[in-house]
């Protein structure tokens, strides 16, 4: 088991060990979170080249990528705004120009004429025909190469940074699969079913990184070669075991308040309200209620697609914590979420003689205060909020649940952080964790296996779907008199600005000139207009109007995505839909539809559209379906994405797509079961090959 341990000392020396590593390569690799010789081993390629065969230079195709060779004809310095070295070359069947906008004055004595060049790059399109930008290059005896000349398999390419060549990289890499020859250890190997076309792990790191002429190149370049698949699996059960490691250690010890309640609250709560759970409502907060009645600390995720009422789940389990006598803390990314919860906990809860109190980074000193006082003393029984809820000066009287909002909008830390507010020597509060953006079962088994995970599956009845179109923005007239004959009608209408720029300054500025333009478009109708720049009570102010219907258009930056209701809203216009992905065009879609009448959401794109674009609406007109739409938005965009991860680097897959590899999950939770019970030191190794810092990420 010491192997388990301890990979070797060879693999586990720094990186300027290796030959050419100095002190600024060291530097670079580390900015790749590369800093040991096992760093490097498991820096996979993102894709592969085919320098293995000479393409002529008359033959080549714009886009295509070849290696090429020729004589320099000509090679000199362009004048201009920008300068470039521009390098002519020629075979006999063509002429390629070579365009250098970076270079050294020493690079244009190296390339005079006559001298032979081996090329490699793409071919595009240029000025005087046919050019390459910054193809890799180096200096060869003649234009037909000897039998050592050409390469033998394929050429990996790997992700890389400012300062670092591909020819480096490869170089290094060489280098340390010949110390893993001596110093890698296979863990997994004897916990593999015996197959003797299963790859050893030193195996398949050397096709993957170093693949021969005679590999199956198809199968290798789509995933599915055996060496691939032998590294997913390794990667996705390091992954899953790492999350599954952190779900017993926040339950190992802990103890967890016993919040059964009364259910005097409970049962005035739903008295109250104009609507029935529906079946799966009522499932689900089966779940969350057994969960809090237990000692062991609840940590569950509630799935739900728009509109499917988890904000009354969170509101059930807050009256549990406030009968059983302690509070509830309820988390959620944006103000405008954040106020909108408020303002149903305060209408649902104040009648039942419950404390409501808001915290946010825009209140005013002496409210502030005035309402960490009632937090503090324990006046408030429920407590909503921005992240500001976790800020130090926060101190809760009794803690006794924290409810998350679309958590992967913060940092797993942030969670944590607030957890840790009502965390004590005998307990720490129960966890509830909603989304609105569902995740495809293969990501949610994989990526929240730290979690137990509740679905609503169902609409409350009334809903009516939403006719989505396409419309390119040249016909932005067309659209305008759609919004003004549907408030005519009596109706009410959203237009949401996007900018390409993630910046509030930006984002609010496009929100006001498009507000400008329609109140003069539609002098009839009342325009309003919300962005994340305004005041909380301004906001709160034109929300009101837009709900009790004195505003007829409600202009908006995506700060509306969650968390507003108005049901006499029919008509949404999303601008430029193309730079949004699926989940969020889906959350703004569900803000329509949500009354009897017949909805509508119009895509207002830019032309021309790209191939992902297309996808993506395409999607968006054919489905309503959540969990369709999150499938799709998971092959097109990847799990960093979908999951909000892709910042952190809590969920940096090297080598898995979770698409093409969901078969191998049933096996990777097996082989977890297993080895968590019986082999923790081949569990941790694994994790620290294959997660290593990134597991950080889940803790505080």
């Amino acid at each position: 088991m010491t192997a388990a341990r301890d990979e070797g000392v060879a693999l586990s020396q720094p990186l300027t060990q290796l030959r050419g590593v100095a002190a600024r390569q060291a530097e670079r690799l580390a900015r790749l979170g590369l800093r040991t010789v096992m760093d490097l081993l498991f820096h996979l390629p993102l894709r592969y080249e085919d320098r293995t065969r000479l393409v002529p230079i008359g033959g080549l195709q714009p886009g295509q990528e070849a290696l090429v060779r020729g004589h320099v004809d000509i090679a000199e310095v362009a004048p201009g705004r920008r300068r470039r070295l521009l390098c002519r070359i020629s075979d006999g069947t063509g002429a390629l120009t070579l365009v250098f906008f970076h270079f050294h004055p020493s690079q244009l004595k190296r390339l005079r004429q006559g001298v032979c060049l081996a090329c490699y790059g793409e071919a595009r399109r240029g000025a005087v025909g046919l050019e390459m930008v910054h193809p890799e290059h180096t200096i060869v005896a003649s234009v037909e190469p000897a039998d050592d000349e050409t390469a033998q398999g394929l050429t990996p390419v790997y992700p890389s940074t400012e300062g670092l060549h591909q020819a480096s990289l490869r170089g290094w890499i060489e280098q340390a699969l010949l110390m893993a020859e001596r110093g890698l250890h296979d863990v997994l190997q004897p916990h593999l079913d015996s197959d003797p076309l299963q790859p050893s792990l030193l195996q398949a790191l050397k096709l993957v990184h170093a693949p021969p002429a005679n590999v199956d190149r198809e199968a290798l370049i789509a995933g599915m070669h055996p060496a691939v698949q032998r590294l997913v699996l390794e990667e996705l059960l390091a992954h899953h075991l790492s999350l599954r490691k952190l779900r017993l250690d926040a339950r190992r010890g802990a103890r967890a308040p016993v919040l059964r309640g009364t259910g005097r609250l409970v049962e005035r709560f739903m008295a109250r309200l104009d609507f029935s759970l529906t079946g799966a409502q009522q499932r689900v907060d089966g779940e969350v209620a057994a969960d809090m009645a237990s000692v062991a600390p609840m940590l569950r995720l509630v799935q739900g697609d728009v509109g499917s009422g988890k904000t009354v789940i969170a509101a059930l389990a807050a009256l549990r914590a406030v009968e059983s006598g302690l509070q509830a803390a309820v988390m959620a990314p944006t103000e405008l979420l954040a106020e909108q919860h408020f303002r149903n906990f305060r209408d649902w809860l104040a009648p039942l003689g419950i404390d409501v109190a808001w915290l946010s980074g825009k209140l005013k000193a002496s409210v502030r205060r005035e309402m960490l006082a009632r937090v503090g003393d324990g006046r408030s029984g429920v407590v909503v909020g921005t992240h500001a809820l976790f800020q130090e000066q926060v101190e809760f009287h009794r803690l006794g649940l924290v409810v998350v909002d679309e958590q992967h909008r913060f940092g797993v830390h942030q969670r944590l952080a607030l957890r840790e507010k009502g965390h004590s020597e005998t307990a720490q509060p129960h966890q509830l964790i909603m989304t609105a953006t569902p995740i495809p079962r293969t990501l949610a088994m994989t990526a929240y296996a730290d979690l137990d995970v509740s679905v609503i599956d169902e609409l409350p009845p009334g809903r009516t779907p939403v006719k989505t179109v396409a419309i390119p923005d040249t016909r932005r007239g067309d659209v305008v008199e759609a919004v003004a004959k549907a408030c005519a009608e009596g109706r009410q209408a959203y237009w949401v600005c996007t900018l390409i720029e993630e910046s509030d300054a930006l984002q609010a500025q496009a929100a006001e000139d498009t507000a400008a333009l329609l109140a003069e478009a539609l002098p009839t109708l009342r325009v309003g207009l919300v962005h994340g720049r305004m005041k909380s009570a301004d906001k709160e102010s034109v929300m009101a109007d837009f709900a009790a219907g004195d505003i007829k258009l409600l202009v908006a930056t995506t700060v509306i995505e969650v968390g507003v209701n108005v049901p006499n809203a029919s008509l949404m216009i999303i601008e430029n839909p193309e730079r949004l992905g699926l989940a969020q065009l889906h959350q703004l879609r569900g803000r329509v539809g949500r009354g009897s009448t017949a909805s509508s959401c119009v895509l207002l794109y830019h032309p021309p559209l790209s191939e992902t674009a297309q996808k993506r609406l395409g999607v968006l007109r054919r489905t309503g379906d959540g969990f369709e739409i999150a499938r799709q938005d998971l092959e097109i965009r990847g799990p960093g994405e979908l999951l909000g991860t892709r910042q952190t680097g809590a969920w940096a897959l090297r080598v898995t797509d979770l698409v093409r590899d969901a078969a191998l999950l049933p096996r990777v939770h097996a082989m977890a079961d297993i080895l968590l019970k019986r082999e923790p030191l081949v569990a941790e190794a694994l994790i620290r090959r294959w997660v290593g810092e990134a597991q950080r990420y889940g803790r505080v």
